[in-house]
């Protein structure tokens, strides 16, 4: 490894750190959904100019309806959003609203003019400062006490400002990626919608922190209706795969009990078979959710994803070496896909047949290696070792989930044993050193933090 190369990983590893507190909201992995979303996002993500190798859409179990930035090339996007939109294409509509904001370089600004950022969010409906506008008048008074409001005002409307500057790129991203703009546009009306619910006074913009939904509407529509591609039917492909990910979130985000109301066994579709074969898993019916699963992949059984649920609903209802040939065929199929891999790994560390750990150990450093902020991997990875009898590398492997999940006390510790073992000046050696680096740093960081 180069000093420059590094330098680089070096400041990553710091970066992740800083990062970890927004990824204690819950990040949901899963293969398809990803998937999915990046293949709705590459044509934005290209027309803006923007590497789509850096840049990603991140899943928060949340159910409120929601997307940000929060600094970098990541838009975050609540579960909640993807289960009330009606389409991909108004997924995709807020994703280009979402970019819109980080090549407007809109977090960096905020950031200088308001203080520490916590993210630019599309459905920030109203700041605090809102209540009086609800009818809180007394909340709203104190925000306004002291002689500020003239200061929040401002600030008030630069992030309008930015919020319609963020509109106006996304309508563009889309007309130039030749996409419909009417999800932008049936977006928003459900979110004039819900400010109709709440009451929100819809005379004034002032005290928010984004323009009223009914502004952003008569803004947007007639730039919208004029792009060639308004009229373009919408990608029947990404349409089934957005309603497969939506029913599989539905099943394994909801409550069972409301999954099964909005997929009775009478509908024998697809997509409420999928739905189905997650809640019945989750709440412990293991031979619906197999039964389910099962008419599924007799549909398509080259369906990596299905192949993947039947392979994970083996491998929890104790039956592992019976869910190695399905997860091994969802890799073969998705050349790999790390997280389905490492599922896969899983399976045969749980067979407990020490035959199996060699296949296990391949599978698993493939799948770091393409994506090594998986926590799991790296655990499943460190029990392999482990089970070897690999000290060095069961703490080495230890120390990188401990640095992924903002234990830096672990990290240290097992990178400082890692060092004590690895041949020096190895590659993993040196991977060790930058882990205890990182760790070090992180820790005097958080005892500066507890002496203010």
């Amino acid at each position: 490894m180069t000093a420059m190369k590094r330098l680089v990983t070096l400041f990553a590893m710091a970066c992740l750190f800083l990062a970890l507190p927004a990824r204690a909201q819950s990040i949901l992995r899963d293969a398809e959904t990803e998937a999915l979303l990046n293949d709705m996002s590459r044509p934005l993500v290209e027309k803006a100019g923007l590497d789509p190798r850096n840049f990603q859409v991140v899943l928060i179990n949340d159910p409120s309806i929601n997307a940000f930035v929060a600094g970098g090339q990541a838009v975050y996007i609540h579960t909640g959003l993807l289960d009330k939109a009606e389409s991909a294409n108004e997924v995709q509509g807020v994703i280009a609203h979402e970019i819109g904001h980080i090549i407007g370089g809109h977090v960096p600004l905020r950031d200088r003019g308001s203080g520490p950022a916590t993210g630019i969010s599309i459905l920030s409906l109203v700041l605090g400062i809102a209540a009086m506008a609800a009818g809180a008048g007394e909340a709203g008074a104190g925000i306004l006490a002291a002689g500020q409001q003239a200061a929040m005002g401002s600030y008030l409307a630069f992030s309008r400002t930015q919020e319609s500057s963020a509109d106006a790129a996304g309508a563009r991203l889309l007309r130039d990626s030749n996409i419909t703009g009417k999800g932008f546009l049936s977006f928003f009306k459900k979110l004039q919608n819900t400010e109709y619910r709440l009451a929100i006074p819809q005379e004034n913009s002032y005290n928010r922190t984004h323009p009223l939904s009914g502004e952003r509407i008569a803004n947007l529509t007639a730039d919208v209706e004029a792009s060639p591609a308004f009229s373009r039917p919408l990608n029947a492909d990404l349409e089934r795969r957005f309603k497969l990910v939506q029913a599989k979130l539905r099943g394994y985000v909801n409550d069972p009990q409301d999954t099964l109301r909005a997929y009775p066994t009478s509908n024998t579709s697809e997509i409420a078979d999928y739905a189905r074969a997650y809640a019945w898993h989750k709440s412990g019916y293991p031979d619906q959710a197999r039964d389910a699963t099962m008419a599924l992949v007799r549909a398509e059984p080259n369906n990596p994803y299905f192949l993947e649920l039947e392979g994970q609903i083996l491998l929890e209802s104790g039956k592992p070496r019976d869910a190695i040939a399905p997860l091994r065929r969802a890799v073969q199929l998705t050349n790999g896909q790390p997280l389905i891999a490492t599922t896969l790994g899983h399976a045969l560390i749980a067979t407990e047949d020490k035959e199996q750990l060699d296949e296990a150990e391949r599978v698993l450093r493939a799948a770091v290696n393409r994506d090594r902020e998986n926590p799991f991997a790296w655990f499943q990875l460190g029990t392999v070792y482990e089970r070897k009898g690999d000290r060095a590398r069961t703490a080495l492997a230890t120390a990188e989930r401990a640095l992924m999940m903002g234990e830096p006390g672990l990290a240290m510790a097992s990178g400082q044993t890692a060092l004590g073992l690895l041949p020096q000046g190895s590659g993993e050696w040196l991977r060790a050193q930058d882990i205890v680096m990182v760790a070090q740093n992180a820790l005097s960081e958080q005892r500066g933090r507890r002496r203010n």
